[in-house]
């Protein structure tokens, strides 16, 4: 073994010692790790590549021009062939050996090692959910001398394969492994249909995508079939859930008909001030924007319900349309509020941000396709996207705080459950 130092001048990070190996200790190597190692770099991959085929040719039919080799096998010329060298298939003469006994050619186990793609789907799939079309792709690859260029088609056919494998990885993923504390539900448009997303936060503050489901509008049929398959995958809503959703009327309902009680809904406040200030011309709206959003920065839930009530006095002055919009659901957009959790909490539960924050991901690697075929095909790339997020999504703001969320919730769920038996 050899040994490389490299270090950087002073204050700068320093690189420890890297071992390299020389010629015995490659030849040292079991066959398996000296593939693995040779795939590591094209030109000299491809090098490494024919020693390797020339070594088991010999070992089978002995040195050119040579009897040593094994009774009945003889070198047999080459052919055209290709492997896999890092994650590019590449063209190259592959050496023959016959049996002359039993009159066929002996396969190489080397060669059909370096034919097996390994990881090739799943690059080919991140690079081309990350915007490079599958019509485009083959010409990419060729600017690599030597390496084959896919068809549209075959590109096309593997992403198919590996988004399949995603989305059924997605919607069969058992949940009864996760703490949720909380639900967050929106949809995302896509032509006439939509798919429903859920994210499940837990204790610790992660965020781990439910699953999905298409349904053209959030109706209350849709959501409780979701939320049910989502118990049996194994979610957890016993303790209660802090449910954040936008105010649509079927997904609440959902969650009334599926949790129950369990199901702490708190309103987007986001979402309940522009639809009010919308009732509003255009004048108004700023005005009453700003006294809305006042009102949901109050800390305590009596300062905040007071406040919302004087906005209300003003606009039935001037909109009873706006007063009403108000009206419907305005206690659940102060539902941390009563709780007791705004100033730990409120950056990441009282609006539907978090999800609406996903959803523009998802937006960077759905938008390029121009044409949606299916609702297979609309799901796979939903699920794919997904997937990629999820593992790159930070913790909630305040996340240390959600023992404290899992407490009042626990406080809500048996206060309820008293009102229940008192009636």
């Amino acid at each position: 073994m050899k040994s490389i130092v490299r270090v950087k001048g002073k204050g700068k990070s320093r690189v420890e010692p890297v071992d390299v190996l020389d010629q015995e200790g490659y030849d040292g190597l079991e066959v398996d790790v000296r593939l693995a190692l040779i795939q590591a770099l094209l030109p000299l991959g491809l090098m490494k590549v024919g020693e390797e085929l020339e070594e088991e040719v010999r070992s089978l039919a002995g040195d050119k021009h040579k009897r040593n080799g094994h009774t009945g096998y003889d070198r047999w010329g080459r052919q055209a062939g290709s492997v896999y060298v890092g994650k590019q298939r590449c063209r190259l003469y592959v050496p023959r050996v016959r049996d002359t006994v039993k009159g066929r050619e002996v396969p190489l186990q080397r060669y059909q090692k370096l034919q097996q793609p390994g990881e090739v789907d799943e690059v080919l799939f991140r690079r081309v959910l990350h915007g490079l079309s599958c019509r485009n792709y083959g010409e990419c690859a060729e600017a690599v001398p030597g390496v084959f260029g896919l068809s549209s088609s075959t590109v096309s056919r593997r992403f198919i394969r590996v988004s399949k494998r995603k989305l059924y990885a997605l919607l069969e993923r058992p949940l009864g492994g996760y703490d949720f504390v909380a639900l967050i539900m929106d949809g995302k448009r896509f032509g006439e249909d939509g798919l429903i997303i859920a994210i499940g936060i837990t204790r610790e503050g992660r965020k781990i995508v439910l699953g999905i489901v298409q349904a053209a509008s959030e109706n209350k049929r849709a959501c409780a079939d979701f939320l049910r398959d989502l118990i049996k995958r194994g979610l957890r809503y016993e303790q209660g859930l802090l449910c954040v959703i936008d105010g649509a009327k079927g997904l609440r309902a959902a969650l009334d008909d599926v949790f129950g009680t369990r199901a702490v809904v708190q309103r987007c406040q986001w979402h309940k001030r522009e639809n009010v200030v919308s009732y509003l011309p255009k004048s108004r709206q700023d005005w009453f924007r700003r006294k809305l959003q006042a009102a949901y920065n109050e800390k305590d839930y009596p300062d905040a319900h007071a406040a919302l009530l004087v906005v209300r006095r003003e606009l039935k002055l001037i909109n009873e349309s706006a007063a009403k919009s108000l009206d419907e659901g305005l206690d659940e957009t102060l539902t941390l509020h009563r709780l007791g959790l705004i100033p730990k909490l409120s950056r990441s539960f009282t609006t539907t941000n978090m999800i609406e924050s996903v959803m523009a991901q998802i937006a960077q690697k759905t938008d390029k396709v121009d044409y949606w075929k299916n609702s297979e095909q609309k799901q796979r790339w939903v699920a794919s996207a997904l997937l990629y997020i999820e593992p790159r999504l930070n913790r909630v703001n305040g996340y240390k705080h959600l023992d404290a969320l899992r407490d009042a919730l626990q406080t809500e769920v048996n206060h309820r459950d008293n009102k229940v038996v008192a009636a």
